[in-house]
């Protein structure tokens, strides 16, 4: 315990939770309101994994890229992207990849048109949803993660939907520790520096912006007990 109380951490905002029992082991302003960049693509994807879950979506399905897709997406919007292409269409397993492994803004929006029409129609769902399993220090407003002052999590509450990733969506929670995914000639490598740590992370999301800074929800597996 001694050794507990001694630790530190520069960051903003930190918590660790086993699991297992949901424990807080450890924590630093963990309800405080920041913006979780990319890391907003957890939801994304739990909204996804829902969808599938539910047989309203499938993995062969595809769904198009719209322009407004592709051009909020690519690289002039300072973030990641799965290198889609205007009208493309795109298989939802593939999607999933472009958003958990490569982190693609351009991704996530298809995800979100294709499955709520627009993507505030889909980020209020993504809102409801969160509210439903726990989040109550979030809100979303996009699907990437991209800056707007009213698009917040706390670490609280990305730790809580780290766990219920896992817990409900063992099927698919595989899809975090894979490291890199390839799409339209574009090799790309997982940005979670702690997977090829051979330590037993094997999720979750990195998260970077200029107003955010860096951030990192991950989960690790060892001798039978989870961390997050």
């Amino acid at each position: 315990l001694k050794a507990v109380s001694a630790f530190e951490t520069s960051a903003r905002g930190a918590i660790m939770i086993d699991a297992t029992t949901g424990a807080v082991l450890f924590e630093k302003d963990s309800d405080a309101s920041m913006p979780p960049s990319s890391m907003s693509k957890l939801m994304t994807a739990y909204m996804v994994f829902l969808r599938l879950r539910d047989g309203s979506l499938w993995l062969d399905a595809e769904f198009t890229v719209s322009e407004d897709a592709w051009r909020k997406g690519d690289y002039k919007s300072g973030g990641s992207m799965m290198f889609l292409e205007p009208r493309q269409r795109v298989r939802v397993e593939d999607l999933l990849r472009g958003i958990i492994v490569q982190s693609g803004n351009d991704a996530s929006i298809v995800v979100a048109e294709g499955l709520a029409g627009s993507e505030a129609a889909f980020a209020e769902q993504m809102t409801e949803e969160g509210r439903a399993i726990g989040l109550t220090g979030s809100q979303f407003v996009n699907a990437t993660g991209l800056p707007d002052p009213d698009h917040y999590m706390t670490a609280r509450d990305m730790a809580t939907l780290a766990r219920r990733t896992i817990e409900d969506f063992p099927e698919y929670y595989a899809l975090y520790k894979e490291t890199e995914f390839t799409y339209n000639g574009h090799r790309q490598g997982n940005r979670n520096p702690l997977l090829y740590r051979g330590i037993g992370v094997d999720g979750l999301k990195t998260g970077h912006t200029s107003v955010a800074g860096y951030g990192l929800t991950a989960s690790m597996e060892r001798n039978g007990r989870r961390l997050i």
